[in-house]
């Protein structure tokens, strides 16, 4: 789709909204911030300028045209969930720059490398090791953890193409999937999880800790992380089953690393710092930004990151100014009445229909409608605020409304290559055509169903969350 074309929808969603008279229960005012908020969101899909300008553009048309007034409309970036993404973004770049990142996926590979599905595992255990500190999956999946999958493709001499079933179509496919588990596991290791939080306290009223989302995602996830490697390791076989130069190669990029630097070491405690304070934080009462912000200040005054790192982190930057538009509409959505009066909307739909299969339809319906996605960032901003108010509407939980469709904002990029930041990493690497890769994101959704919503419903019940 060309940009002009683009250009024109997202202008003719706001026009179209706005010109259609405004329903009974809504104020004009919210019915006209749910027309730019479309817009942007829509905006944020087909892209026809970059995210940061149309949530730029939003902010300015809102203001302009007296739907919201300035101070609300920047009210968002004195939130705390801005600036948790933007330092964990900051973060991320410290583990690539230091080169901690890198030494830790290859001690676990020369620890579990010995075989083509031991050494998915053990890049599945690195990848666990450093989420919770790169929101980004891209940041992870594709700058850290993808140089290393392209290695090993290399090492064994597995190409696109003829070649590409050796090992390295197996490990692409399976190294990408984990790494959409590794982000529904930790609250700060996707963008959007953050975001979800935010949204999920202002409309539910609920408050999800990063302890709570990892508890609450730690069993059904590791199975996820069990599971499907060993799966695509049946369906999709590689022909290299055992892979003892793994350990080798590991051992040599090691050796060349040398010793850990005394940057590595500084961000190896900062990081152990920081998943202690967080996972705390119900007991200290310190906000979780503040403890990202701790970890910053560590490592600006040790010098291991410079302010010239900071300020050239375009991508927190970028993030910051669309995330806080988008929490600054959705939030104002809700104070205009625009989210109870489409929550109602729901519970009237919902009359009749069981709590379980609320829950289960906000889940599927989330999961299956990001094959018209480009982003899962894009895609918690479109659907997570209405369909959290699915289950509650039936009875449920609010926790267990609001978490459900949040892991569901993360897993639902396995079903296409360009779902999400890696995947067209991924698929790019020519390893996987499109339709096999297809096939094998669908069998993997089924298994995200099966297991988050069976082997985690179970594991909530024992949680008493039920």
């Amino acid at each position: 789709m060309s940009k002009m074309v683009s250009s024109i929808l997202t202008v003719g969603i706001v026009v179209a909204l706005w010109l259609i008279p405004t329903p009974d229960g809504l104020s004009l005012q919210a019915w006209h911030l749910f027309a730019i908020f479309m817009g942007t969101v829509t905006g944020f899909i087909l892209q026809p300028i970059a995210a940061g300008s149309v949530a730029l553009i939003a902010m300015v048309l809102a203001a302009l045209t007296g739907t919201l007034k300035f101070s609300q409309v920047l009210g968002a970036f004195s939130g705390g969930t801005v600036w948790l993404i933007v330092s964990a973004f900051i973060l991320a770049r410290a583990f690539i720059i230091t080169g901690l990142g890198k030494r830790i996926a290859y001690l676990v590979m020369r620890s579990f490398g010995n075989s083509s599905l031991k050494l998915v595992y053990s890049l599945a255990i690195s990848d666990i090791i450093i989420g919770p500190a790169i929101p980004s999956n891209s940041a992870r999946a594709g700058g850290l953890v993808f140089p290393i999958v392209a290695s090993l493709c290399e090492a064994f001499e597995s190409h696109p193409g003829e070649t590409a079933r050796r090992i390295g179509a197996f490990l692409v496919t399976s190294v990408f999937h984990i790494d959409l588990v590794v982000s529904a596991m930790f609250m700060t290791a996707m963008v959007g999880n953050p975001v979800a939080v935010a949204m999920a306290k202002k409309i539910l009223d609920v408050d999800i800790t990063w302890m709570d989302w990892f508890v609450a995602a730690s069993v059904p996830g590791i199975v996820a992380l069990v599971a499907i490697p060993y799966v695509l390791f049946k369906v999709y076989p590689p022909e290299i089953k055992k892979t003892p130069e793994a350990r080798d190669m590991a051992d040599n990029v090691l050796k060349e690393m040398g010793p850990m630097s005394r940057a590595e070491k500084i961000m190896l405690v900062v990081f152990v710092m920081l998943i202690g304070l967080w996972a705390t934080a119900q007991y200290t009462k310190l906000d979780g930004t503040l403890i990202a912000f701790m970890g910053l200040c560590i490592l600006l005054a040790t010098n291991v990151l410079t302010w010239n790192h900071v300020i050239k982190e375009t991508r927190a930057w970028d993030t910051l100014v669309w995330v806080g538009s988008v929490i600054a509409l959705s939030d104002y959505l809700n104070k205009l009445g625009f989210i109870s009066w489409f929550a109602k909307i729901l519970e009237n739909q919902m009359v009749g229909v069981a709590m379980l299969t609320a829950v289960v339809l906000s889940f599927v319906i989330y999961l299956y409608s990001h094959y018209f996605f480009a982003s899962m960032s894009a895609h918690v901003t479109a659907m997570y605020g209405a369909l959290i108010t699915l289950g509650v509407a039936a009875g449920a939980p609010p926790f267990i409304s609001a978490f459900v469709v949040a892991l569901a904002s993360n897993i639902c990029g396995c079903l296409t290559h360009f779902g999400t930041g890696p995947a067209p990493v991924y698929f790019g690497a020519g390893y996987v055509d499109q339709k096999k890769w297809w096939q094998l994101g669908f069998l993997v959704s089924v298994m995200h169903i099966v297991i988050w919503l069976g082997v985690g419903g179970v594991w909530w019940k024992v949680l008493g969350y039920w």
